[in-house]
């Protein structure tokens, strides 16, 4: 009878050759981004909230001021590039600043820590979840304004562009200002109030709902010390007819000084991020 057995496989020789490489952070973050879509989106309650809010209020406002105006627009027009700024603030600025409190709060962040995922990776993730987000809700309040109201979009490539600009600028400012906010808070109820609170007074502070003509110059001053006002100015500019830009508080749209606002936001909001953010609670070892 015969002995013999099959070899033993040894150890696979090490090697550049033979090396497994890892995937890179960009790849990695993709990936994060899908798996906080599909985790967004099965609270259907915050996902239908979300993207239904600004749309909601648009709605209720185009119907109860319709013909409220002295300069001839109707409501809807009037309303929607605020709505759009407002709405873009609240996926980013707010959805990150609650959500990442709550993910710290709960030991989310420590775990994702303790992975051999690259930290820049959990960012692109949250970048894919708020372009989502934004653009979802853009999508949705254009629709509504137009197959509901028959608002009027813009009707050249220059004022498409400057849509374009203003939301790519706001929305990275406010997400970096969303990451730097969620560690002020000790705990995910805390966030509500350090995001929500000065996010509703920006609100009627920034010409969303209140025309910037009606304001005071020191609310209106004040408010210029923050992303949405610039952001609402910047959508207004690519909707309104050009007459309307008199109707701002330097007589006209001020372009170079909105992307100027809204580009110093954005490398603030990357310092303060970097500076503030922690993967652990306060006292934590």
């Amino acid at each position: 009878m015969s002995t013999d057995t099959a070899p033993v496989p040894g150890p696979a020789p090490s090697g550049p050759g033979n090396a497994r490489r890892l995937p890179g952070a960009l790849r990695i973050g993709l990936s994060r981004g899908l798996v906080e879509i599909r985790s967004f989106s099965r609270e259907w309650e915050s996902l239908v909230f979300t993207f239904s809010l600004p749309a909601l209020i648009l709605v209720l406002f185009a119907s109860v001021f319709d013909g409220m105006f002295d300069m001839g627009m109707p409501a809807v027009d009037h309303y929607l590039p605020g709505m759009i700024a407002m709405g873009l603030m609240s996926v980013s600025f707010q959805l990150l600043g609650t959500g990442i409190a709550g993910e710290r709060e709960n030991g989310g962040l420590r775990r994702l820590r303790g992975t051999p995922m690259p930290p820049s990776a959990y960012f692109i993730g949250k970048t894919v979840l708020v372009a989502f987000l934004s653009f979802g809700q853009t999508a949705l309040l254009l629709g509504v304004a137009v197959l509901g109201f028959g608002a009027r979009l813009p009707s050249d490539a220059g004022s498409w562009a400057t849509l374009a600009w203003v939301l790519l600028l706001g929305t990275v400012s406010c997400a970096l200002l969303g990451i730097a906010v969620s560690s002020l808070a000790r705990s995910a109820q805390a966030a509500s109030a350090v995001v929500v609170v000065p996010f509703l007074v920006l609100q009627f502070t920034s010409g969303v709902f209140v025309p910037v003509v009606a304001l005071p110059d020191w609310v209106v001053d004040a408010a210029g010390l923050f992303p949405l006002l610039w952001m609402a100015q910047g959508m207004r500019a690519g909707f309104f007819p050009e007459e309307m830009a008199v109707l701002e508080p330097g007589g006209s749209w001020d372009l170079p000084q909105v992307a100027l606002a809204l580009g110093a936001w954005c490398v603030v909001g990357l310092v303060l991020a970097l500076v503030t953010f922690r993967w652990k609670t306060r006292g934590d070892g």
